[in-house]
């Protein structure tokens, strides 16, 4: 897409993706926007654990309780973790370059769907964090924000409708109460 205005209005979660395999090329074009994306202080200290092996997609899957079933669909996901101790303002720093990731997914007519981590908890309560590092391996100083499932999508989505948009939400100078 040539259009950033399209893109946003076009990029939805997908949550049902084909069986096809993400191209290598352009899972290195995905985390590049990932490592392109701005940081306080240039601290750039995310993470990014790339994922395509099925069996750790689908035990990755049950990482909490409900709503996690789009990443054992997937082909391919990203995991987006940092280091706190490196910046404050860590998991936005964090979300941001999640969005990047998720923007380049879908300018490359892929789908993508953002799986929370932060916060969240697995069936048996246990911190979906902790079972997410467990799984990978991770260092516990590393906190999982989220787990981002990327693919071709089997499932279409109708663009945003600009004429939905809350513009009452939106108050310049002040706030106006409405």
């Amino acid at each position: 897409m040539n259009n950033f205005q399209t893109l946003i209005v076009k990029r939805r979660s997908i949550r049902h993706f084909t069986s096809q395999a993400v191209d290598e090329n352009d899972i290195k074009t995905i985390v590049e926007a990932g490592l392109l994306a701005p940081t306080s202080k240039s601290s750039r200290a995310w993470q990014f654990i790339i994922v395509n092996e099925p069996e750790l997609l689908e035990r990755l899957s049950h990482c909490k309780s409900r709503a996690a079933e789009p990443i054992g669909r997937a082909p391919l996901a990203i995991v987006v973790a940092i280091d706190p101790s490196a910046t404050d303002p860590w998991i936005e720093d964090a979300s941001i370059a999640a969005s990047y990731m998720q923007l380049q997914a879908a300018d490359l007519g892929l789908g993508s769907c953002w799986i929370e981590v932060r916060d969240r908890y697995a069936n048996d309560g246990t911190p979906a964090e902790e079972y997410v590092q467990e799984q990978l391996q991770m260092p516990e100083t590393l906190p999982v924000v989220c787990i981002l499932a990327i693919g071709h999508p089997a499932e279409e989505r109708k663009p945003q409708a600009i004429e939905k948009l809350k513009w009452e939400q939106v108050h310049i100078n002040k706030w106006i109460e409405r």
